[in-house]
């Protein structure tokens, strides 16, 4: 074989084996994200909520989220401190590989503050979640949640799940 073919099949194999070892990283680290909604507003309210079921195939963290009908948009949690229920932003949403997080009204869940605009039963929010993986990786997902009646249960409302 000529040296010309034989330098030529060797690039050839290092960009073949370059591409899947990129693919293969892009692989790992994919967040799902299950039944997303938010509830809807009335007039004048500034704040509602983001709710969904989050999975990854690994370690990763929810670590931003982002929404054009929102000034603000920041990862809650609530807890029950004796008798008194406390909402407070924490910075980053762990999701441990192949276990769901649950994001629901009274546990974790999406903060959207400094509405635009109220949000009705029936419109679609669009939200952009930024995700960090160990080693740095970054994933973004961007979601588009229906809007739901204030009195209206998730979809999948009395499924287990475990919540984080």
């Amino acid at each position: 074989m000529p040296l010309h073919n034989r330098s030529h099949n060797r690039w050839h194999n290092r960009f073949f084996t370059l591409l899947l070892a990129c693919a293969s990283l892009s692989a790992q680290a994919q967040v799902s994200a299950q039944d997303p909604w938010v509830r809807a507003t009335v007039a004048q309210q500034k704040a509602t909520g983001a709710f969904m079921q989050l999975t990854s195939t690994q370690d990763m963290r929810l670590v931003q989220v982002q929404s054009p009908v929102a000034g603000l948009a920041e990862v809650h949690e609530m807890t029950l401190q004796g008798d008194i229920m406390k909402m407070r932003a924490i910075g980053e949403l762990a999701l441990p590989a192949h276990r769901s997080v649950v994001l629901r009204p009274g546990s974790y869940h999406i903060m959207l503050l400094d509405l635009k605009q109220p949000l009705s039963a029936g419109d679609s929010v669009p939200l952009t979640l930024h995700f960090e993986g160990q080693g740095g990786q970054r994933q973004t997902l961007q979601l588009q949640a229906p809007v739901r009646a204030l009195g209206a249960a998730p979809a999948s409302a009395g499924h287990g799940g475990q919540h984080h």
